[in-house]
């Protein structure tokens, strides 16, 4: 695991990190916080039912709103504490502790892959371009990726260092992933270069 992520993830939840980021969503979904706007947006773009993988799933929060809407969902992500509490809560579901810029353990293509959360900041920049010709592997014809990351200090967490966009879009255009659109929020909203960015690249 990312030790990064580890010291991110741990600074102020402690050792049970997993579970307390879990309960951190249901306390803001029980005072009538809206926390599904990442699968919002993938139901814009992408109406059930279609595959989506999950990828840095975190506890399941995303995959499971959107198996509740219809798709068939397959959650991965590298911390291993994070996918227990996910198997915990939704058994039904497929759930693996696998790396990004490692083969994911999917049989099946899919017509989307999401990274949600912050994922790709989280990402050893030299296994960018890994990852891009990973995802590309998961990809059914004509399916796309769908991200989401701060592009400041502002919108990371901890001391996670910023991505450049441009580091993005040159692993994922290598693998050959073209941009097909970029917002600064799961709402949509017009992308500013700053902040915050939702993009998507689909398989050229």
């Amino acid at each position: 695991m990312s030790t990064l992520w580890r010291r991110i993830a741990t600074e102020d939840a402690g050792e049970d990190y997993a579970r307390a980021y879990a309960e951190r969503f249901r306390r803001l979904a029980a005072r009538g916080v809206d926390v599904h706007g990442e699968a919002a947006l993938v139901a814009q773009l992408l109406p059930p039912p279609a595959r989506v993988l999950d990828g840095g799933c975190g506890t399941g929060r995303i995959a499971v709103r959107l198996a509740e809407l219809g798709y068939e969902v397959v959650g991965s992500d590298v911390d291993a504490s994070m996918v227990a509490v996910a198997r915990d809560d939704a058994p039904h579901l497929e759930w693996h502790v696998a790396d990004l810029a490692a083969p994911e353990p999917v049989t099946e293509p899919v017509d989307l892959v999401l990274l949600a959360g912050n994922v790709l900041p989280l990402v050893d920049r030299g296994d960018l371009p890994a990852v891009g010709r990973h995802l590309v592997r998961q990809l059914a014809p004509g399916g796309r990726v769908l991200a989401g990351f701060g592009l400041d200090a502002d919108h990371l967490p901890g001391d996670c260092p910023v991505l450049d966009l441009g580091l993005v879009d040159t692993a994922f255009s290598e693998a050959g992933l073209v941009s097909t659109g970029r917002w600064s929020s799961w709402d949509r909203d017009a992308f500013t270069g700053e902040g915050y960015v939702v993009a998507t690249w689909a398989a050229a």
